[in-house]
């Protein structure tokens, strides 16, 4: 396939399936994967008693992390890749940064974690194909 694909990731093994089946797509057309994860914001009463670098620092952290599983997959099949780290609504800020770097496509699990965080990966699922402009692969 031709063209950027995006795969917002949260360091699951459902997001690591995503990035595979991205990687599939994009073999031999000369396509850009781009790995994305999005942080939630701080509430402001944290914001109150912590320096801004720390909670910089914090999110940076915790979004290497979240990318760690999906730049290896990458690595390991020899697939360059950006990845990026945002703060914000998840579902708003992938179809937005989809549209920013040009992708053809999101590629997503439908499902990140277990539990209250799952039902919440299948509202950001459902947030990105109501404000995406261009298809959204969801993997299962």
């Amino acid at each position: 396939m031709q063209g950027n694909i995006l795969v917002p990731v949260d360091g699951s093994e459902n997001s690591d399936r995503a990035v595979r089946f991205a990687i599939e797509f994009l073999k031999g057309g000369g396509g850009k994967l781009h790995l994305l994860n999005v942080q939630a914001p701080v509430g402001g009463g944290v914001r109150a008693f912590v320096k801004k670098a720390d909670i910089e620092a914090y999110h940076r952290e915790e979004g290497e992390k979240a990318l760690m599983s999906a730049v290896k997959i990458a690595a390991d099949a020899d697939m360059p890749a950006e990845k990026h780290i945002s703060i914000g609504r998840p579902g708003e800020l992938a179809a937005e940064f989809a549209t920013r770097v040009g992708a053809v496509m999101i590629v997503m699990g439908t499902r990140g974690h277990t539990g209250l965080a799952g039902v919440l990966m299948g509202s950001v699922a459902r947030e990105v194909i109501a404000r995406a402009d261009m298809p959204v692969c969801l993997v299962k």
